[in-house]
Order: structure tokens, then sequence, then C-alpha cells
């Protein structure tokens, strides 16, 4: 019996040993191998000096202690004041003595409110580390930055880091439901219950707000854009408060989703016309409300006429009207209104891609200055690759803010190793020429194109109530690479892949090279098995899970996939250039020419921009029919060399996450394979071709690929 009790009790111990590891995300705070940080800090040291008391500040100290104690295996004295000698002082700059705020002025100068300093002086012949910023939330950010220097085994001697975000707002919207599911979501339930708010606070919710303080996420949407009116009523709102209260001191505000029809549906009234006095005043006393419990509450995230969601149209009335009387609510107590432009009408029969742009362009400069307008990467919705959405640059006079997407809902859900900061950076780094070469989507979302003051990311967020968060462990790397693309969109990927591997799973160059060599390839990977050069939209059916591309049966004709791929005998794809939709007309001309031509379409866009003859020959010599092949059994084999290189990581990674990782790239391969011989049969009725040699052969038939259904996968709202 007691043998049982030892078995037992060593079981319980090791999985909650190796669970931790996964839930402890990127901040995992590894033993450090650098000898010459350990000696300087274990040995030697003079101690740490945190100025302030406020709650920020304590969690900066916490945070230290934690950081030294599991990297160094020591904490150094903790000092509240700057007394004798000290290795580190953190501190705001309303807490640093004059003889340091003298010595960091010009370094205080570049950086705003939100921005931090690391920085070694010397003081009395003895070196000092100062962490800093003009506020503690700054000071937090110095902190976990610091910390990352040591677990990334960077070297710590003359730090000289001045640092500031270079967005305002860097936020996850939670497609979370009031019913605790997520739509599109793959990590399990809401984070959130609200059958235990307000009383119950999960440590999860602290949790969660250390991650993202950790990379610099500063807000938070709490509920689905597909809004439900209920979370503006009191009962919820209370419920709201205790989450912003346990944010706050990370530096995250709480923003909600405002559904337009709630006037009607909550409070009573017969319209929700936006330029009704009894709803305007309704919504100033609604925003009022919410200020009481929640001084710094964010603002509003809108979702207005589209796919069946109440609006100002519903009225007569268009976005500005909507959005700025939403705004005019929130002005008085600094909120701002998100206003997303994911819009496409099915009484509209143009280009589904075209709408958006067609929709807002034309209101340029007319919202008012606490609106930013929310765009997704791309004019379809969140496709494995997207040419950049024309809005882009084409509205001057009007913030526009980023959506990406984290949670991968046309990307294989939480069984795909797909690492998105790659594409990410391609949509940041495509250039506009809205101002001529050089004018890059991140300088439009930074701000810096057209001087805008207020600007902004979002992601949709992929995290859930599942023991790693995210479902997949190299799903962790989504969430942190969109902070820190967030913080500087202008950051490499690959030093993004290279920071989260360190700081999750192990410094040594022989894991960090290969495994950071598979993440940089995944994205591409994952584009070849399902939608190569310039394919989209041709999941199934509603849960976007395995491909569907025969599917043509749907109400509205935008819902299909055989209306974005358009394969018939003569070719395949959607013509979007002068000949077709035009679309490519939305761009500037120097990328409408680059689009519209099919001699100089980038081939990785062609299938988006022109529809191509099955023997038109590619760059490679290929007929496309021959590519188009060829390019899905290239993702099968990169999905391979994937689970190839990943079997030999096993002595760097515990086994849990080693086992985990392992399994999720087999149902990978496996879906790969899937992707390509559904697809391949599927548009070889119209091509009439064989397949090369080098691609294999497909061991189902295309009515079964057909036959196949998900009724119930995850996150099909």
């Amino acid at each position: 019996m007691a043998l049982l009790r030892f078995v037992f009790l060593f079981i319980l111990i090791s999985f909650s040993a190796s669970a931790q590891k996964d839930y402890k995300l990127w901040l995992q705070y590894h033993t450090v191998s650098n000898s010459a940080i350990a000696s300087e800090y274990k040995n030697n040291s003079k101690g740490i000096a945190i100025l302030g008391n406020s709650e920020t500040i304590k969690i900066a100290e916490k945070e230290l202690k934690t950081g030294f104690w599991d990297m160094l295996g020591n904490v150094p004295e903790i000092k509240s004041e700057v007394k004798g000698e000290s290795d580190i002082i953190v501190g705001s700059r309303s807490n640093l003595n004059s003889e340091i705020k003298k010595e960091l002025q010009s370094d205080f100068g570049k950086i705003n409110n939100e921005g931090f300093i690391i920085k070694t002086i010397s003081s009395k012949s003895k070196k000092q580390i100062i962490i800093t910023g003009k506020n503690d939330v700054a000071v937090l950010y110095g902190v976990f930055n610091f910390l990352r220097i040591l677990q990334t085994n960077k070297s710590v001697t003359n730090l000289n880091i001045v640092d500031s975000p270079r967005t305002n707002i860097r936020i996850l919207n939670h497609w979370d439901n009031l019913d605790r599911t997520v739509e599109r979501g793959y990590a399990g339930f809401s984070l959130w219950n609200w059958q235990k708010l307000p009383d119950f606070i999960d440590q999860r919710y602290v949790d969660y707000a250390r991650a993202n303080a950790s990379v610099g996420i500063n807000g938070t949407v709490l509920t689905n854009v597909n809004a439900n009116a209920l979370i503006l009523t009191p009962q919820y709102l209370e419920k709201v408060e205790a989450l912003a209260n346990v944010f706050r001191p990370y530096g995250i505000k709480v923003y909600l989703t405002a559904r337009f029809s709630a006037p009607i549906e909550i409070g009573k009234l017969k319209t929700a016309d936006p330029k009704d006095s009894e709803v305007i005043d309704w919504w100033k006393n609604k925003a009022a409300e919410i200020y009481k419990r929640i001084p710094d509450f964010g603002g509003f995230l809108v979702k207005a006429n589209s796919e069946g969601q109440p609006g100002p149209q519903n009225y007569g009335r268009d976005h500005v009207d909507g959005a700025n009387m939403l705004a005019d609510a929130v002005a008085p107590f600094g909120g701002v209104v998100m206003w997303r432009a994911f819009v496409y009408s099915e009484h509209d029969a143009n280009d589904r891609a075209k709408q958006a742009y067609a929709e807002f362009q034309p209101y340029d400069g007319k919202f008012k200055e606490n609106v930013i307008v929310q765009v997704k990467n791309g004019a379809i919705d969140f496709q494995p690759r997207e040419p950049f959405h024309p809005l882009f640059g084409a509205m001057p006079k009007t913030p526009l803010m980023m959506e990406f997407q984290i949670t991968q809902e046309y990307l294989g859900f939480s069984t795909h190793l797909v690492f998105l900061p790659k594409l990410f950076q391609e949509v940041l780094e495509s250039d506009t020429y809205q101002k001529g070469k050089g004018s890059t989507v991140a300088k439009v979302v930074d701000g810096t194109l057209y001087q805008n003051k207020l600007t902004g990311i979002a992601g949709v967020a992929n995290i859930g109530n599942d023991l790693n968060w995210t479902g997949h462990p190299f799903a962790q790397a989504n969430w942190y690479g969109f902070g820190r693309l967030a913080w500087n969109p202008y950051l490499d990927s690959e030093i993004i892949a290279d920071e989260w591997l360190r700081s999750t799973f192990s410094n040594d160059g022989n894991f960090i090279k290969p495994i950071k060599n598979i993440m940089m390839k995944s994205r591409e990977a994952v584009v070849n098995y399902m939608t190569p050069l310039g394919l989209h939209h041709i999941m199934d059916t509603g849960h976007h899970y395995g491909p569907g591309p025969w599917v043509s049966n749907l109400s509205r004709p935008e819902w299909n996939p055989t209306y974005y791929h358009k394969a018939d005998e003569k070719g395949i794809g959607f013509d979007r250039s002068k000949s077709g939709t035009n679309a490519t007309a939305q761009y500037a001309p120097e990328i409408e020419k680059l689009f519209d031509n099919l001699e100089t379409c980038p081939e990785k866009d062609l299938l988006w921009f022109h529809h191509v003859s099955w023997d038109y020959k590619l760059k490679n010599g290929q007929t496309l029919w021959n590519s188009l092949a060829l390019k899905y059994q290239e993702g099968v084999n990169q999905v391979r060399e994937m689970q190839d290189v990943w079997s030999k990581a096993e002595k760097y990674v515990d086994s849990e996450r080693f086992k985990e990782v392992k399994m999720l790239l087999e149902i990978q391969h496996k879906e790969a394979k899937w992707w390509r011989d559904a697809c391949l049969l599927y548009f070889q009725q119209f091509s009439g071709k064989e397949l090369p040699a080098e691609v294999e052969r497909p061991t189902q038939t295309l009515e079964y690929f057909k036959s196949l259904k998900f009724p119930f996968a995850p996150g099909n709202g």
C-alpha cells in the first residue's frame, strides 16, 4: 500500500512539474549557463534597490526575485532606497536621485510614457544598472526586458537600451462568448469564468496579465466581436470591473465589444438609430456608468453591419454616424472607439475583396479623433496568405489599426505548427507606395506615414483554459510574437523566434538552430499544402477545418470556395485585374501595375489576382498545373522535415512537451496529405492532366474526401 502511495505521489509530482513547464509559457527562467552573468550576480552582488511602493513596483520586485532565484539560484538583497552600493537600481524617473536623473536626461527625452531605459552607469567607480521609465508600468516593461536578457544568455555588461512602443494600443481581441465558448478558439473554453466573478479571482487572470505585460501588450477586449449586449448590464459590468482591477497594475486596460442594438435589447428603446437623441443619451449614460466603475476603461470595439451584425446602416446611416456617436460618448473619459472595417454584404454583387475599401475609403477624414478603424491584414479573411489590405495607406486622414489573427482559424487550428510572426512581418513590410517607395504598412500602422497620433495593433487571441494556454506548445510563440511586433512592427521574426525558443526551451545552439529553421519555414509550408500560388478561402464550410474546394451550394456566393478559385477547363484563379473585377485599382499605381500584369504579378499572389491557364509557364519552367501539384507536395515534404528535426530534439526538451509536439506533428503531416490529395483530385477534374512523377498518388477517392463531415469541430460558433 505504501509503495502504491509512493508511486502515485511520484506520478503526481512528475505530472505537475512537466505541466508547469507548459503553463509557464516563455517565462520559464531556466538556470543560466552564462558564467559571467552567474558570477557577477551570484557571488559579488551588492543588492538591488527597488524605488517606490506601488502595486506595479511590487510586481516588478517579485518578478526580479523569481527571475534571479530561478536563473541564478540566488536573490540579491533588496533595498527600498539607494544606500551604499547597489548592482541594480529599479524605479521610475520621479524616484531616482538627481545625479542619476541628470545622467539619463537625454535618454528620458527619447522615450514616451511607456518606454523604458536599461543603462549601465558608473557611480563612485562602481558600475550600476538602472532600469527606469517615466512611470511604474514602464519600469515593469524594463524589468521584463532585463530578465529576457538574462534568459537568452546575452551580456549584461555596458547595457544601453532606450526603447519605446511604436503603437499606443497593443491589444488582444478575445472572441469569447458569455457561455465560455470561444468563436475560432482552439485551446479550450474562455478564461473568464463569469459565473464565479466578481468574487472569485482565478490565479490564471493574474498569470494572463503577467504574460501580456512581459511582451508589452497593454489592452484586452474581453468579449466577442459578434457581441452580446448583456456584457453592458450592471450584472456583468461588476464582473468586468473585477478583471480590470486585476489587470491594472500590469498596465492592461479593459475594452468591451459594443453591440449596436444594445439600446433596444437592454435599454428598452424602440430604436438604435445613432441620430436619435434618446439613443445618443443612452450611450452617454452607459459610458458614464462604465467609467464610474472602471476609470481607465479603454473603450469600445465595434463590428457593425457585417455578417448580420446590427449597425447604423439599419437606419439609413453610415459608419461615420455610428462610430462618431459612440466616440462622443467615451471622449469625456479619454476612451476610444475601434470600428472594424471587416464588412461584406450579400446585397453587393461586387468582388468581396473590394467591399471594405469601397465602403470606408470615401469616409477618410470624417471620423472623430478618438476613432481608429481596425483593418484586417488582408481583404478577405485571415487566409494563410493574402496581399496586404488596400485600405492601408489609402486613408491618410484616418488612423488605421492592424488586425491580425493569432488563433489559427484557417491555418490548421491548434494542431498545426505555424509560426505566424513570419506572416505578420510579411504584411508589415509590404510597401503601399502611397507616399512613394518605402511607404510600408508598418509606417501606416505606427502613424509615421501620415503623422497619426492614435495608433494600434490588435490580435485575435489564441488563448483558452487549456493547461498550456494555446493548445499547441508552439502556438505560444504566436502570442509572444504578436506582442513583440505590436511593440515594434519593425522587428525581424527570426529574432522573435530565437528569443522565444531560448526563453521557452533551451539556449543550446544545437537545439536553437534547427528548430528555429523549421519555425521560419512553417508558415510557407502551410501555404504550400493548403493554398499555394495565391489560392484562398478553399476551406470547408463553417468550421474552416480541412479542404472544401468543391463547396458551391451555400446561400451567399462569397461563402462558397468555388467563388474564390473559379476553376474550369481553361484554368484557375480569381481575375481581379482590369479585365476582371479591377480590384487592383484599389492599390497605389505602382502596386496596381505590379499586380495587374500576369507577367509581373508575384507568383505567390498569382491566383489571387488572375485566372490562369493550366498550361501557363511559371518562372520555374513548369506549367501552372505541375507547379500547383508540386507546391502541394512540397508542403507535405516540409512537414516531414519538421518531424525529422523535432525527433532529434528529444534530449533538449522535457519529455512532456517533446511527446506533445511529436504527436501534433503527426496530425499535421496526416492533414497536410489530406489537403494535398483532396485539392489535387478536385482540381484535376478541370485540368485533365496527370500528376507530376514527384507527387505522391492519393490513396482515397475524391468522393471519400467530399464525404467527410466535422459537425463538432472546435471554435465553430
